[in-house]
C-alpha cells in the first residue's frame, strides 16, 4: 500500500476505522482489567449452561476479542490494506 497514492477520503476512513477499533479494544481491556467488574461476578455461584459465571465472563471477553479481530480483518480487506497473496514459483 505504500507504493500506491491513497485519496484523502480513503485515508480518513482508514483513520476512523483504526480509532473505532482502538476504542473497542480499550473497552475490552477495561472489562478484563477493571477489578470491580470481575469481582461482581467472581463470587457468583450461578451457572450458565453448566459453566460458572466467572468462566463465562472470561470466555465472553475472549469471544468479543475474536469477533473484533475478525471484523477488523474484513474491514482491512475491504479497504485494500491487506496485499493479495503472490505465488512463489
Amino acid at each position: 500500500m505504500s507504493s500506491m497514492i491513497m485519496s484523502r477520503s480513503l485515508q480518513a476512513r482508514i483513520g476512523l476505522k483504526n480509532k473505532i477499533f482502538a476504542l473497542y479494544l480499550l473497552a475490552l481491556l477495561l472489562l478484563a482489567l477493571f477489578p470491580p467488574l470481575y469481582l461482581s461476578v467472581s463470587g457468583n455461584k450461578q451457572l450458565f449452561l453448566g459453566i460458572p459465571m466467572p468462566i463465562i465472563y472470561w470466555l465472553a471477553i475472549a469471544a468479543f476479542l475474536g469477533i473484533g479481530l475478525w471484523v477488523m480483518y474484513l474491514a482491512e480487506c475491504a479497504f485494500g490494506e491487506i496485499p493479495e497473496d503472490e505465488e512463489l514459483s
